[in-house]
């Protein structure tokens, strides 16, 4: 029979096992130019970062004045004893964590608020989002700097603030910035989200409306859990961007604030790398931060994967 069969046309168990590979490989060629592209600019950088981490790289290895020298995890035990990085990972993550709550309830509010309005008020509510999403980060924190100045700007004169400067104490300043973030990074979870609850059956939200669920009760027990998957996609893109902000600080702090109050991981990496011509330190605590990210981003989806989620 199985000769008839392969006389015939037919195939055996053989030639489907062939295919069932030969169609596994079909994804992966068609993303093998993205993937190229990607090593080139990710993996290869990562690697050079990595390398110069483990090795004695100040200005006079650049210079060519002295040879450069493996230092092992020389580097990463003088990080670890500095009490300052401490200090700014603490002030980091805090900061990081403050600005992706405030996005993901923003972005979240407004999403629902988009579908509860008619449709010109609509457009201009996402004509206006989608201005602030596009703005460069420096043009966005130079007209927020300017727009709390305690000479000129317009927010002290509605508050009644008199000459009150945002950028004098640490917290004040973290809020400013903060404020910054959110403006700039809302939109993304707000569009994002809204395109996820359109897609929602009506005939799901109209049956818990009849059963008398309140508009909060609906978003908790129906919307939110439809909308995890993408919660989850927002809010790693959410713990990325604002765990490595930089530009926000750098320019609305003057560079990290007084006496470096107000720095983060990204703008104290950029301090010891380029301000004191410290690169192996600088590289050190870049791939601190990658280590983090990736550890933060493992653990969120393993929590998600034992809850049964389906990402």
């Amino acid at each position: 029979m199985p000769n008839v069969r392969k006389a015939a046309g037919g195939s055996g168990p053989g030639d489907r096992s062939v295919r069932r590979r030969a169609g596994a490989r079909t994804p992966w060629l068609y993303l093998a130019p993205a993937l190229l592209i990607l090593a080139a600019l990710l993996v290869y950088p990562i690697y050079q970062l990595g390398l110069i981490s483990f090795l004695e790289y100040t200005q006079a290895q650049v210079s060519g004045g002295e040879p450069t020298t493996f230092q092992g995890l020389g580097n990463y035990r003088t990080l670890l004893a500095d009490s300052q990085f401490w200090q700014v990972l603490v002030a980091t993550v805090v900061f990081a964590a403050a600005c992706v709550l405030a996005t993901l309830t923003a972005g979240c509010a407004l999403a629902v608020l988009l579908t509860r309005i008619r449709a010109l008020p609509r457009l201009a509510l996402m004509l206006a989002a989608l201005g602030a999403w596009a703005t460069p980060a420096i043009t966005g924190s130079t007209v927020w700097v300017f727009l709390f100045d305690p000479d000129y700007g317009p927010v002290n004169r509605l508050l009644g603030l008199g000459d009150f400067s945002w950028t004098y104490g640490r917290y004040s300043a973290f809020a400013l910035v903060l404020l910054e973030v959110v403006w700039c990074s809302f939109p993304f979870v707000m569009v994002t989200v809204y395109a996820g609850i359109k897609a929602i059956p009506s005939e799901v939200l109209e049956a818990a409306s009849l059963d008398g669920a309140s508009q909060y009760r609906i978003w908790r027990s129906v919307t939110a859990p439809m909308l995890r998957p993408i919660l989850v996609v927002v809010t790693i893109q959410s713990i990325i961007w604002d765990f490595k902000v930089f530009t926000q600080i750098y320019v609305m702090t003057n560079g990290g604030g007084i006496a470096g109050q107000n720095l983060v991981l990204n703008v104290y990496a950029y301090q010891k790398a380029f301000a004191s011509s410290q690169y192996s330190l600088g590289s050190a605590i870049g791939i601190v931060m990658l280590l983090i990210l990736l550890a933060v981003t493992l653990v969120y989806l393993r929590l998600l994967r034992r809850q049964g989620e389906a990402l």
